[in-house]
């Protein structure tokens, strides 16, 4: 099925289950009863943001209107080495195997993560919406969170809000296992 059908057919779906008519949606939303109108006809593939703002409405990720429910589970078991390699994964800084790849409409995301003797995020900081665990399995990280730098070693964890810049490190002598949760579902 085509995505444009997908996100069309779901975004009804979920407006009538909640009982919300399309200007109702509209004026929750921000964006246009005829934008809105366009989409679930299968006519127009929204972008990120106009996704975004409609996810937001009815508290679900974007995933959840772009996933097709045939290749989605509501259990997914892995072992190691069978995780989806992400978007994240960079052979000079980090490799990152997913925990939540196949899961229906994950309200958050989580990775099993090697990352490289130095290897960094890169100089500047990043941000986004929501909250993120970082669990040292084995190695040293620096992060910079705000202009204040945690030093990580093995069994430690460090929770923060997201929307902080920060950046992280290997300052190791050897590359660092790392367990990386962030919630809710972020596109980063």
């Amino acid at each position: 099925m085509q995505v444009k059908k997908i996100v069309g057919k779901k975004l009804k779906e979920i407006r009538l289950k909640q009982d919300l008519t399309i200007q109702i949606l509209a004026e929750k939303s921000q964006v246009s009863s005829n934008m809105i109108s366009r989409i679930e006809r299968g006519l127009t593939i929204p972008s990120v943001e106009i996704l975004m703002r409609l996810a937001t409405v009815f508290d679900k990720s974007i995933n959840y209107f772009v996933e097709d429910v045939s290749s989605s589970h509501e259990v997914v078991y892995t072992h190691p080495g069978g995780r989806d390699k992400t978007v994240y994964d960079d052979e000079h800084n980090m490799h990152t195997e997913s925990f939540t790849s196949g899961l229906r409409d994950p309200q958050f995301m989580s990775f099993y993560c090697t990352v490289q003797k130095g290897g960094k995020s890169g100089h500047t900081n990043m941000y986004h919406p929501g909250d993120e665990l970082i669990y040292i399995l084995d190695g040293r990280l620096k992060m910079t969170i705000a202009d204040e730098i945690y030093i990580l070693e093995t069994g430690d964890s460090l929770c923060f809000k997201s929307h902080l810049p920060h950046r992280w490190e290997n300052i190791g002598d050897q590359d660092a296992k790392v367990i990386w949760t962030l919630s809710p579902f972020t596109i980063i």
